[in-house]
């Protein structure tokens, strides 16, 4: 039973993907990691990521969906869905102009919910070859998040304007492999709560389009609800499909 349960919240975030190799504008990757161990602790762990671009000469446009489903001993101990869409007018081959929202469902977090909107200029300083670069951001926007208990002076909301820094680093250590950081951090200016995320991964390819990917992922919460941590980490190794 948790399995299949587990298998379906994957399946969430990559059904779309028919959709985008149908419609021949898209390019993109698919990605499913499943891990079941049994013995003295029975766990099933399910990863699923589907991120898609379509790329104009003035354009770029980028979604990714993911989920995040963990059972042990018949008991949920993680569960989460991320949603982040980000809209690029390109001045030229280096330079744009970004507007991004993300959403993020996590029934362990201590919020509802969080989302955010943001805006801002972004720069590839670096590039070597199509698989190598660095892409660097800044930009501000807003936060609006639903805590699941009240603050102790009364809310349940915490919404605020932020300010966004990220980067992203690809190097490609051969023809088959290729090395991937990516990091994130929106600062309150109101509240001072500042989210920052890493995601550090590894991938190689099998054969045609498909890959092995190992992956370790931080998020810090600086000012995290009541009840919750404010570090979260996750290793994961999953296939890629590439498209």
């Amino acid at each position: 039973m948790g399995i299949r349960k587990s298998l379906a919240v994957a399946c969430m975030a990559l059904a779309p993907l028919a959709q985008a190799q149908d419609s021949g504008n898209w390019t993109g990757e698919a990605e499913l990691g499943v891990l079941v161990t049994s013995g003295n602790t029975e766990e099933t762990k399910v990863n699923g990521r589907l991120g898609l671009q379509h790329e104009t000469q003035t354009w770029r446009y980028t979604g990714e969906f993911s989920s995040r489903y963990t059972e042990t001993e018949d008991q949920t101990t993680a569960e989460e869905y991320k949603a982040a869409l980000e809209s690029d007018y390109k001045f030229d081959d280096k330079q744009y102009w970004f507007v991004r929202g993300s959403y993020e469902d996590d029934r362990f977090s201590g919020y509802d919910f969080e989302s955010t909107l943001t805006t801002g200029y972004g720069n590839r300083v670096w590039q070597a070859g199509d698989r190598s670069f660095l892409d660097l951001s800044v930009g501000g926007g807003y936060r609006y998040n639903k805590l699941k208990q009240e603050n102790p002076d009364g809310r349940d909301v915490e919404e605020e304007a932020i300010a966004r820094l990220a980067g992203q680093f690809d190097y490609a250590l051969s023809d088959t492999a290729l090395f991937r950081q990516k990091l994130s951090t929106e600062i309150g200016l109101d509240e001072n709560n500042t989210i920052s995320q890493s995601e550090t991964s590894l991938q190689s390819n099998i054969v045609g389009s498909l890959s092995m990917k190992a992956a370790f992922r931080v998020k810090h919460v600086s000012d995290a609800p009541v009840g919750s941590d404010k570090t979260d980490t996750e290793t994961s190794l999953s296939l890629l499909y590439g498209f």
